[in-house]
C-alpha cells in the first residue's frame, strides 16, 4: 500500500485531485477533521467498505457512516 501526503494549504487542487482519483479506483483515503481523522472511500463499492472494517479493525455488524451530497444518492 502506498501513502501519498498533500498539504492542503499548498496543494489544494492537487490533493482534492489525487484523493478522487483514488477513490474512483477503489482505495481509501485518510482526512483530517475537526476533531478526529476520517477514512474515505466509494460507500458503493463493496471492496472499498470491506477494507474500511479491515484497517478499523471494526466488526462488520457495527455500521459505518456514509456522507452524501443530495439526497437523490441515498436509496
Amino acid at each position: 500500500m502506498r501513502t501519498k501526503v498533500f498539504d492542503l494549504r499548498q496543494e489544494y487542487e492537487q490533493g482534492l485531485d489525487a484523493a478522487a482519483q483514488e477513490i474512483a479506483r477503489g482505495g481509501l483515503v485518510i482526512f483530517p477533521t475537526e476533531t478526529v481523522y476520517g477514512i474515505g472511500a466509494d460507500a458503493q463499492n463493496v471492496q472499498a467498505v470491506r477494507q474500511i472494517f479491515a484497517v478499523k479493525g471494526r466488526p462488520m455488524d457495527n455500521p459505518l457512516i456514509a456522507h452524501v451530497c443530495e439526497m437523490s444518492q441515498v436509496y
